[in-house]
């Protein structure tokens, strides 16, 4: 894999020579909108086909997957605009295999809202081991909401996807959801309740599992919390379920400053949950300072903090991909960031004519521009991602999460296609 960075004056065809590759395949990968008009700063993602197929007549994913002893899995990964496609046509070109050599096999984890865009669901699913619908909210007194995620869930069986129901103490706002967590965690008669709920949704909608958001939790409660984990861990685990995965919400203070709350058993945290979550929650709007702002080495130590209380090989890092736009000047407290994907990001660069720059410090790209006020953009690029997955490798942290799946990233994911295999609870051929 190669991360190119254009330069002024740059085309798609001069790149893709550059590397030895089609300037159709440049485009197709990347998903570049409008070829004729790079930003300059943009990062395009340069993946060389090592073994391609001509489709024939007749020709299906299925026929073409076992010719070459891959599954159809991997082949959508490898073309990912073929997902949710219900023909291939003689002479398209499939990528069978790429030349660079993975650097090991990863989970990854994607969060979606129940109203997702289908095609950008049915791109996404290949490159998943599980996907939560985002998000059961419960009470104090153990009762909890329902949601739509039926389809999402049907759909993601049939790409060999865990569902993962998530659960969120109620969170109207971050106190409520504080304090419902304290309130439940106070009562044996809630906790049970909340218990049998969720055994009940599992069973009715077809969960793999269950994932619980866990609040700032008051340090006197913080030995019960342990012991209601132990608890659910054992009722989920009675009834065939194998998965019962605890989120750690993360805020850019607790990143910056590495506290890390004592008080929870965490050598008896290990026997009841398989995978923890280091996740920053980041929204449409946002008042102070996103992780994007902050030095990358504060995430570093953190995720290696936490590992030496927790077993790096079941924990899981959050890359939220969320980028943040910013009217100046920034006031602390007041000034409010507009989210902006990755992809309206760079069209923003060119339609305003910003030269996109990149921050080694925080790992995020930036530009300023100027219209009738003063702004900054800044987002994460195929290098930020990039140093999200070196830290995996060098942590040795099972996996990834995704906040969130809800547009297509295709950099995202032709990064972690290139370095990972991308593991799944079963792989076969069958449904897809």
């Amino acid at each position: 894999m190669i991360i190119h960075v254009v330069q002024s004056g740059e085309t798609t065809n001069e790149i893709a020579k550059k590397y030895g590759i089609s300037e159709e395949r440049l485009i197709l990968d990347n998903e570049i909108q409008n070829p004729d008009n790079l930003a300059v700063g943009e990062t395009l993602v340069i993946l060389i086909p090592q073994v391609t197929h001509i489709v024939q007549e007749g020709d299906t994913l299925y026929g073409i997957a076992n010719l070459y002893g891959i599954t159809v899995l991997q082949l959508l990964r490898n073309n990912p605009y073929l997902s949710g496609r219900e023909f291939i046509y003689p002479g398209e070109i499939i990528v069978i295999s790429y030349e660079n050599e993975k650097i090991g096999k990863l989970f990854t984890y994607g969060y979606a809202y129940p109203y997702i865009n289908t095609d950008v669901l049915k791109k996404t699913l290949p490159f998943l081991t599980y996907i939560t619908v985002y998000s059961y909210s419960f009470t104090d007194e153990g009762k909890i909401n329902d949601i739509d995620d039926k389809k999402i869930i049907e759909l993601a069986k049939d790409y060999h996807v865990a569902p993962i129901m998530m659960l969120n103490a109620d969170d109207i706002n971050q106190n409520s959801e504080i304090n419902a967590m304290q309130k439940l965690l106070m009562s044996q008669e809630s906790q049970d309740q909340l218990i049998y709920n969720v055994l009940n949704i599992l069973k009715l909608k077809g969960y793999y599992g269950v994932n619980i958001n866990v609040p700032y939790i008051f340090p006197q409660n913080r030995g019960n919390y342990v012991d209601f984990i132990s608890k659910l861990s054992s009722a989920l685990k009675n009834e065939g379920y194998t998965i019962v995965f605890n989120t750690l919400s993360l805020s850019t203070f607790e990143i910056m400053t590495g506290i890390i709350y004592e008080g929870f058993d965490y050598s008896k945290l290990i026997q009841y949950i398989d995978g923890l979550f280091l996740m920053t929650y980041e929204w449409g709007n946002y008042i102070g300072i996103p992780t994007g702002i902050i030095s990358f080495e504060n995430i570093r130590k953190y995720v290696r903090d936490m590992a030496e209380r927790f077993p790096a090989e079941r924990m899981y890092i959050g890359i939220p991909i969320l980028g943040y736009m910013w009217e100046l000047p920034f006031i602390l407290g007041v000034s409010k960031g507009i989210a902006i994907t990755s992809n309206a990001a760079v069209e923003l660069s060119k339609n305003v004519g910003a030269t996109i720059n990149y921050d080694e410090v925080s790992e995020t790209a930036y530009f300023q521009y100027i219209l009738d006020r003063e702004y900054i953009v800044r987002f994460r690029d195929a290098r930020s991602i990039n140093a999200y997955l070196n830290l995996v490798n060098e942590t040795g942290l099972n996996g990834i999460s995704i906040w969130n799946i809800m547009q297509f990233y295709p950099q995202l994911w032709l990064v972690v296609n290139s370095l990972y295999e991308i593991n799944n609870i079963y792989e076969d051929n069958d449904n897809v």
